[in-house]
């Protein structure tokens, strides 16, 4: 899996589309960059871009992005609702898949010191780049804004990290550092950009002072008015959004607004949104109107819904989710198959796929079957009594015929390891001993595939045994199919272990593995007969 690292540089223009599109091209153009989401404000006089790519890649592509600022803002003339102090405003980096903290930090200290010494400007660092307490918080750097900085620079408590100590009139000063993911999160607010302000500062950490805090902690918010929506707004940076979500600082938002007498119009997303926050969100309201929502496609449009998304433009998940814009193909070619291909692929003159992806299949396809009974009975009025039994377990077997269905592939991979081990050389001492460790550890893996297909087959025979116990009756055959479905599965699972074991030389591994397997083939045999048992007693 790639090196993922955000960056997501805050340029203080947001009218001037020729400016606008010139810095999205600079990213655009830089090699192993995906340029995500070019964010504009009229209002704010402010655009967030927010692109990807390994450590090297974002940093190139903040330093093309800053050479473009240079030549096409200037600050003398700029002005707008956003609190700014330079052209390229902010340019944080953050880690998203692959990347640590320290990675990040790593691309702000390379940025700061090409981006000051090619471009001659002043750059501070911050968060967790910046090892100076006074001055990790952006607020704090940023205060008294681009007019303070004329004087500010040459105190020697605000001295640059990383450039001249010098005020650059059409530049201002930079900050760059390394922190969480920030979301960017406005509400809309029918009333004065005063009223918004008050509800800002009631909410915002810092409140309206030391002695008054706000209510909301990693928060971060100021009211305005955007003059193209033609109505106020709370705007909030989410320093954190695991301690303050975006759906607890809507419903903070909705709590204050209604003390003031004061109307609430939806919310807005600045940028993009990590996919567990609207998750959250959506399980907030699941939870207060008592709903019952699996799919997750549904649970985002709940969240977007109950959030307002759509009311300033239209939310698309597809566009506006980190995880859906950087997710990579799944590695599953028998997965992805056809039926009809993939029961030609096993009747192929190859070794692989064989029994251990067959077996995998009919696992999955048990489950799914005792899925599809769940749901078929859910929702129907003379079962309604049943709700509360099966709101516990359809998500239970959604998730595991969710797990099984990525070790069809599994199987034949590990298979395909084991393979690789067997073509080694072994014409010295050396390689014959290098080969047989890697045979022994191919083996295990060949093993370890089948035997996790038993043990998450096995995880979900409770709730198979509920499906036979209190399943629309009319779908009896779909449930007995499936509990033997899934018995045979782990069956073929478990064959697949024994196979493989017969040239394990770990003694102690060996029995220990043969006597859990064992345990588990009978325990699937006994639940798919307790199954059998209970469905020809119903009648009804």
């Amino acid at each position: 899996m790639t090196q993922i690292i955000e960056c997501v540089p805050n340029f203080s223009e947001g009218r001037d589309t020729n400016v606008i599109n010139a810095i999205a091209e600079a990213i655009r153009n830089t090699s192993g960059v995906n340029l995500l989401d070019v964010d504009p404000g009229k209002s704010t006089n402010r655009t967030v871009y927010t692109f990807v790519g390994d450590k090297k890649s974002v940093v190139e592509a903040a330093l093309a992005a800053s050479r473009v600022a240079l030549k096409m803002i200037d600050m003398t003339k700029q002005t707008g609702e956003h609190p700014r102090m330079g052209a390229l405003d902010v340019c944080p980096f953050i880690p998203i898949r692959n990347a640590t903290m320290q990675d990040c930090i790593d691309c702000s200290l390379d940025f700061a010191k090409r981006v000051s010494e090619e471009l001659k400007i002043p750059i501070y660092l911050y968060e967790e780049s910046q090892s100076e307490t006074y001055r990790k918080r952006l607020p704090d750097i940023r205060q008294g804004e681009y007019e303070a900085f004329s004087t500010k620079i040459y105190k020697p408590e605000w001295k640059p990290d990383f450039g001249p100590q010098e005020f650059i009139p059409s530049w201002g000063a930079t900050v760059t550092g390394a922190r969480k993911f920030l979301i960017a999160y406005n509400v809309n607010v029918l009333g004065t950009n005063n009223q918004a302000h008050r509800i800002a500062l009631n909410l915002r950490e810092a409140g309206r002072s030391e002695q008054e805090p706000g209510a909301l902690k990693e928060v971060k918010a100021i009211g305005w008015q955007v003059d193209e929506y033609n109505m106020a707004q709370v705007s909030m940076n989410l320093n954190d959004y695991n301690v303050t979500p975006p759906h607890i600082a809507y419903e903070s938002c909705l709590a204050e607004a209604k003390k003031l007498n004061v109307g609430i119009a939806g919310s807005e997303l600045v940028g993009l949104i990590p996919l567990d926050a609207i998750i959250s969100a959506a399980e907030y309201y699941i939870k207060a109107e008592n709903l019952f929502i699996v799919d997750e496609k549904q649970k985002v449009r709940l969240a977007v819904e109950r959030l307002g998304l759509n009311s300033i433009t239209s939310f698309i998940p597809e566009k506006r989710i980190i995880e859906y814009l950087i997710q990579e193909p799944l590695n599953e070619p028998l997965a992805n198959l056809s039926v009809r291909q993939f029961v030609e692929a096993v009747a192929a003159r190859t070794a692989a796929p064989g029994g251990g992806s067959v077996a995998a299949t009919i696992a999955s396809l048990g489950v799914g079957l005792g899925t599809m009974v769940a749901w078929l009975t859910y929702g129907v009025r003379k079962f309604e009594h049943l709700d509360s039994e099966l709101r516990q377990i359809i998500p239970n077997l959604e998730a595991t015929t969710q797990k099984l269905i990525p070790m069809i592939d599994a199987d034949t991979n590990a298979f395909n390891d084991y393979l690789d081990a067997v073509r080694l050389p072994k014409e010295t001492k050396e390689q014959i001993e290098i080969r047989d460790i890697a045979l022994q550890n191919g083996l295990k893996k060949a093993i370890e595939t089948p035997l996790n297909v038993m043990k998450i087959g096995n995880s979900i025979w409770n709730e198979m045994i509920d499906v036979a116990k209190y399943g629309n009756i009319a779908s009896k055959s779909d449930t007995l199919v499936g509990a033997r479905a899934l018995e045979l599965g782990i069956w073929g699972a478990y064959q697949n272990v024994m196979i493989n074991m017969q040239q394990i030389t770990d003694e102690i591994y060996k029995q220990e593995t043969l006597t859990f397997a064992e345990t588990l083939a009978t325990n699937a045999k006994n639940k798919s007969e307790e199954i059998i048992g209970i469905l020809s007693k119903r009648n009804s």
